[in-house]
């Protein structure tokens, strides 16, 4: 498998309804595409930086500047016999994960394309279907976070999560029980809080959550492991788990007993086979997180979803949630049942429409 061009498009796509985290409030999204040619095939990837730095030093600008100027030399007309081998070639640039994700995700859809195989089946996966659960984002109101609590569960959807942050917390969490009852439900902070607010985490613990996802500090894990042990609630970490080696010191000092897979967060496809493996060994359950992808990021982590360790439903949800249209066709659906289907044809197994990348593209460069 060798590369003869790599394309880069940054996009912009306006969302469905605005997406509030403890960040911010987006009303579109801005990424980049990366296209890869070579031995007569294409493959597509998405990097899952956004254009501020709020959830990740990386943004759009950093990953253009690096995949053009450092990626892309070590990747073009290197002849690589499996798509595992990138993430390896690209370990000398140090950090960088969602530049590096772009391209080594674009790689291993070239590579099952060549194979004429369905990725989830060249990672390794087990399933034909995902369970899938919804992201809400922080709204308005109570009554509106209640609506569309119950819109989504109408849907289908197997689990709730919430965005909380201080002042949208316990109670959001009361209102939740008290219209839905014991509904599967989970709580993500963004890394809103800090050590000196675990009374107050701690006042979770009678709702019976699935779990509280990364609480505190985006690069802490010890405090983690303090907040762990004063609340019976499981911690899950998502921002502070980038390497596979940070998430073994992290198992080791029992600081979460759940872990959010995002595969751009840790560098690609090899990345989060080697985390899924490694919390499978520890038994550490792990679901797939979302970065609000278009349709061909969300295509990638369904493959990946289909791995036996995807214990828990993620955070792949239907296309419509987020872009009308999106930049597939057709688009990612769920069914009356809370799953989603693996595509069974090859590489990432869906259809890109070229006339909507490039309604969407900003700005485009071909190395």
């Amino acid at each position: 498998m060798t590369v003869e061009k790599i394309e880069l498009f940054l996009c912009r796509l306006p969302l469905v309804q605005f997406f509030e985290t403890s960040f911010g409030r987006s009303y579109d999204r801005t990424f980049v595409l990366v296209r890869v040619v070579g031995d007569g095939h294409e493959g597509w990837g998405e990097s899952v930086a956004e254009a501020n730095p709020y959830y990740s030093s990386e943004t759009t600008e950093t990953v253009w500047h690096i995949i053009a100027g450092f990626i892309a030399p070590l990747i073009i007309g290197t002849r690589f016999e499996h798509p595992r081998d990138v993430y390896a070639a690209l370990k000398r640039i140090r950090g960088h994960n969602m530049a590096k994700a772009g391209v080594e995700m674009a790689m291993w859809d070239l590579y099952a394309r060549m194979q004429g195989q369905p990725l989830a089946t060249v990672l390794g996966g087990t399933r034909r279907r995902i369970a899938s659960g919804v992201s809400i984002g922080i709204q308005d109101s109570f009554d509106q976070l209640l609506e569309k609590i119950d819109r989504e569960l109408s849907a289908g959807y197997q689990r709730i999560k919430i965005k909380i942050k201080p002042g949208w917390d316990i109670e959001a969490v009361e209102r939740v029980r008290a219209r839905f009852g014991n509904i599967p439900l989970q709580v993500d902070a963004n890394a809103a809080y800090s050590l000196d607010d675990a009374a107050l985490l701690a006042r979770l613990d009678p709702h019976d959550l699935l779990l509280i996802e990364q609480p505190l500090d985006y690069d802490d894990v010890m405090d983690h492991a303090v907040l762990q042990a004063r609340i019976t609630t499981p911690v899950c970490l998502d921002e502070s788990i980038h390497t596979v080696r940070i998430a073994r010191d992290a198992i080791d000092a029992k600081a979460c007993r759940i872990i959010n897979i995002k595969p751009g967060r840790v560098g690609g496809h090899q990345a989060s086979i080697e985390l899924h493996d490694l919390c499978a060994s520890h038994g550490i359950a792990v679901w797939h997180g979302g970065m609000l992808e278009s349709g061909i990021g969300r295509a990638h982590n369904i493959h990946l979803a289909s791995l036996p360790n995807f214990s828990l439903p993620g955070d792949i949800a239907a296309s419509r949630r987020y872009y009308q249209p999106d930049l597939i066709e057709p688009a990612i659906d769920i069914a009356k049942d809370g799953t989603i289907a693996v595509p069974q044809g090859p590489g990432i197994g869906v259809n890109i429409v070229s006339e909507r990348i490039a309604m969407a593209t900003l700005r485009h460069l071909s190395l």
